[in-house]
Protein backbone atom coordinates (compact mmCIF):
# COMPACT_ATOMS: atom_id res chain seq x y z
CA UNK A 1 0.00 0.00 0.00
CA UNK A 2 1.16 3.40 -0.67
CA UNK A 3 1.43 5.96 2.04
CA UNK A 4 0.82 9.56 2.43
CA UNK A 5 0.35 10.15 5.94
CA UNK A 6 2.98 12.23 7.20
CA UNK A 7 4.08 13.15 11.16
CA UNK A 8 6.23 16.39 11.34
CA UNK A 9 7.52 17.71 14.84
CA UNK A 10 8.72 21.16 14.99
CA UNK A 11 10.31 23.23 17.59
CA UNK A 12 9.37 26.46 16.83
CA UNK A 13 6.46 28.21 14.34
CA UNK A 14 8.97 29.60 12.69
CA UNK A 15 10.69 26.13 11.59
CA UNK A 16 7.28 24.98 10.92
CA UNK A 17 6.62 27.59 8.27
CA UNK A 18 9.61 27.68 7.16
CA UNK A 19 9.75 23.72 6.00
CA UNK A 20 6.06 23.53 5.00
CA UNK A 21 5.09 26.68 3.33
CA UNK A 22 6.71 25.96 0.42
CA UNK A 23 5.01 22.94 0.41
CA UNK A 24 1.87 24.56 0.42
CA UNK A 25 2.46 27.65 -2.02
CA UNK A 26 3.99 25.08 -4.56
CA UNK A 27 0.52 22.81 -4.20
CA UNK A 28 -1.45 26.58 -4.76
CA UNK A 29 0.68 27.52 -8.06
CA UNK A 30 -0.40 23.60 -9.70
CA UNK A 31 -3.85 24.39 -9.25
CA UNK A 32 -4.49 22.06 -6.07
CA UNK A 33 -6.76 22.37 -3.19
CA UNK A 34 -5.25 23.17 0.15
CA UNK A 35 -6.99 22.13 3.26
CA UNK A 36 -5.54 23.20 7.11
CA UNK A 37 -6.76 22.33 10.12
CA UNK A 38 -5.87 25.11 12.69
CA UNK A 39 -6.77 26.95 16.49
CA UNK A 40 -8.78 29.29 16.55
CA UNK A 41 -6.96 31.24 18.30
CA UNK A 42 -4.03 31.73 15.92
CA UNK A 43 -5.78 32.16 12.91
CA UNK A 44 -5.24 35.46 11.94
CA UNK A 45 -1.66 34.46 12.35
CA UNK A 46 -1.50 31.55 10.44
CA UNK A 47 -2.97 33.70 7.85
CA UNK A 48 -0.21 36.08 8.05
CA UNK A 49 2.63 33.66 8.15
CA UNK A 50 1.27 32.37 5.13
CA UNK A 51 1.24 35.25 3.46
CA UNK A 52 4.61 36.39 4.74
CA UNK A 53 5.79 33.11 2.98
CA UNK A 54 4.55 34.52 -0.77
CA UNK A 55 0.77 32.96 -0.19
CA UNK A 56 -2.48 35.31 -1.51
CA UNK A 57 -4.42 34.42 1.41
CA UNK A 58 -7.25 36.52 -0.02
CA UNK A 59 -7.31 35.43 -3.55
CA UNK A 60 -7.24 31.71 -2.92
CA UNK A 61 -9.99 31.36 -0.16
CA UNK A 62 -11.85 32.98 -2.26
CA UNK A 63 -11.23 31.38 -5.17
CA UNK A 64 -12.00 28.48 -2.98
CA UNK A 65 -8.36 26.40 -3.60
CA UNK A 66 -7.53 27.63 0.31
CA UNK A 67 -9.55 26.26 3.18
CA UNK A 68 -9.32 27.26 6.59
CA UNK A 69 -10.77 25.62 9.00
CA UNK A 70 -10.86 25.76 13.08
CA UNK A 71 -10.71 22.69 14.91
CA UNK A 72 -14.35 22.31 15.94
CA UNK A 73 -16.27 21.01 13.74
CA UNK A 74 -13.12 19.27 12.25
CA UNK A 75 -11.74 17.25 15.08
CA UNK A 76 -13.67 18.76 17.91
CA UNK A 77 -17.04 18.96 18.32
CA UNK A 78 -19.21 22.00 19.55
CA UNK A 79 -18.12 20.98 23.22
CA UNK A 80 -14.31 19.88 22.55
CA UNK A 81 -15.04 15.98 22.21
CA UNK A 82 -13.13 14.24 19.61
CA UNK A 83 -15.03 11.28 17.78
CA UNK A 84 -12.49 9.71 15.48
CA UNK A 85 -15.47 8.07 13.35
CA UNK A 86 -16.74 11.17 12.60
CA UNK A 87 -13.42 12.79 12.15
CA UNK A 88 -12.86 9.48 9.34
CA UNK A 89 -15.70 10.20 7.85
CA UNK A 90 -15.50 13.95 7.30
CA UNK A 91 -11.55 13.32 6.01
CA UNK A 92 -13.90 10.85 3.60
CA UNK A 93 -15.92 12.91 2.29
CA UNK A 94 -13.51 16.21 2.34
CA UNK A 95 -11.41 14.10 -0.39
CA UNK A 96 -14.59 13.39 -2.08
CA UNK A 97 -15.71 17.10 -2.76
CA UNK A 98 -12.31 17.81 -4.12
CA UNK A 99 -12.36 15.55 -6.19
CA UNK A 100 -15.50 16.19 -7.43
CA UNK A 101 -14.83 19.75 -7.60
CA UNK A 102 -12.07 18.99 -10.20
CA UNK A 103 -8.75 19.05 -7.48
CA UNK A 104 -6.51 16.68 -8.50
CA UNK A 105 -4.67 16.63 -5.57
CA UNK A 106 -5.70 17.91 -1.88
CA UNK A 107 -2.72 18.89 0.02
CA UNK A 108 -4.08 18.09 3.93
CA UNK A 109 -2.60 20.05 6.87
CA UNK A 110 -3.92 19.36 10.71
CA UNK A 111 -1.90 20.76 13.66
CA UNK A 112 -2.69 18.83 16.83
CA UNK A 113 -1.86 21.01 19.55
CA UNK A 114 -5.52 20.81 20.29
CA UNK A 115 -4.48 16.85 21.60
CA UNK A 116 -2.85 18.39 24.57
CA UNK A 117 -6.10 20.11 25.96
CA UNK A 118 -8.16 17.07 25.87
CA UNK A 119 -7.13 14.29 28.85
CA UNK A 120 -7.40 10.81 28.40
CA UNK A 121 -7.60 10.95 24.78
CA UNK A 122 -4.13 8.70 23.86
CA UNK A 123 -6.18 5.82 22.69
CA UNK A 124 -8.37 7.23 20.68
CA UNK A 125 -5.66 9.69 19.78
CA UNK A 126 -3.68 7.27 18.53
CA UNK A 127 -6.76 4.53 17.13
CA UNK A 128 -7.31 7.42 14.71
CA UNK A 129 -3.93 8.41 13.63
CA UNK A 130 -3.54 4.59 12.78
CA UNK A 131 -6.86 4.21 10.97
CA UNK A 132 -6.36 7.17 8.56
CA UNK A 133 -3.40 5.80 6.74
CA UNK A 134 -6.37 3.86 5.10
CA UNK A 135 -8.37 6.60 4.19
CA UNK A 136 -5.12 8.80 2.54
CA UNK A 137 -4.26 5.62 0.71
CA UNK A 138 -7.81 4.78 -0.76
CA UNK A 139 -7.92 8.65 -2.06
CA UNK A 140 -4.11 9.24 -2.89
CA UNK A 141 -4.18 11.86 -0.59
CA UNK A 142 -1.38 13.49 1.46
CA UNK A 143 -1.84 14.66 5.31
CA UNK A 144 0.89 16.20 7.25
CA UNK A 145 -0.14 16.00 10.69
CA UNK A 146 2.21 18.87 12.93
CA UNK A 147 3.14 18.21 16.61
CA UNK A 148 5.32 20.75 18.73
CA UNK A 149 8.16 18.98 20.53
CA UNK A 150 8.26 20.93 23.66
CA UNK A 151 4.64 19.23 24.82
CA UNK A 152 4.73 15.67 24.12
CA UNK A 153 6.08 13.22 26.20
CA UNK A 154 8.97 10.88 24.93
CA UNK A 155 6.72 8.31 24.92
CA UNK A 156 3.65 9.73 23.24
CA UNK A 157 6.24 10.86 20.29
CA UNK A 158 7.15 6.94 19.81
CA UNK A 159 3.42 6.05 19.63
CA UNK A 160 3.07 8.76 17.21
CA UNK A 161 5.95 7.72 14.80
CA UNK A 162 4.83 3.66 15.07
CA UNK A 163 1.53 5.31 13.41
CA UNK A 164 2.72 7.62 10.70
CA UNK A 165 4.42 5.33 7.24
CA UNK A 166 6.23 8.91 6.58
CA UNK A 167 8.17 11.32 8.65
CA UNK A 168 9.38 15.01 7.71
CA UNK A 169 13.01 15.23 8.98
CA UNK A 170 14.83 18.65 8.12
CA UNK A 171 12.51 19.59 5.33
CA UNK A 172 12.52 15.85 3.83
CA UNK A 173 10.00 13.00 3.44
CA UNK A 174 11.35 10.08 4.54
CA UNK A 175 10.00 6.37 4.96
CA UNK A 176 9.29 6.01 8.78
CA UNK A 177 11.22 2.67 10.01
CA UNK A 178 9.31 2.76 13.48
CA UNK A 179 5.92 2.59 11.20
CA UNK A 180 3.30 -0.80 11.64
CA UNK A 181 0.34 -1.02 10.49
CA UNK A 182 -2.82 0.02 11.59
CA UNK A 183 -3.97 -3.81 12.41
CA UNK A 184 -1.16 -4.04 15.04
CA UNK A 185 -1.53 -0.58 16.23
CA UNK A 186 -4.98 -1.14 17.36
CA UNK A 187 -4.48 -4.48 18.48
CA UNK A 188 -1.57 -3.48 20.73
CA UNK A 189 -3.86 -0.34 22.27
CA UNK A 190 -6.02 -3.11 23.12
CA UNK A 191 -4.24 -4.88 25.22
CA UNK A 192 -2.68 -1.65 27.34
CA UNK A 193 -6.31 -1.10 27.92
CA UNK A 194 -7.00 -4.68 28.69
CA UNK A 195 -3.70 -4.54 30.98
CA UNK A 196 -4.79 -1.44 32.85
CA UNK A 197 -8.42 -2.81 33.47
CA UNK A 198 -6.83 -5.62 35.04
CA UNK A 199 -4.49 -3.38 37.11
CA UNK A 200 -7.62 -1.35 38.46
CA UNK A 201 -9.25 -4.40 39.36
Amino acid sequence: MEHFHVCAFFDSREQEYDVLAPFFREGLEQGEKVLHIVDPNVMDEHRARLSENGIDVDHCEACGQLELTSWYGAYLDDECRFDRERMLATLQQVCRDAAEAGYGRVRIMGNMDWTLSNTGLERELLAYEAEVNEVLSQHRQPAICVYDTAKLSGAMMMDLLRTHPLTLVNGVVQENPFYIPASSMLAELERRELARAGQAA
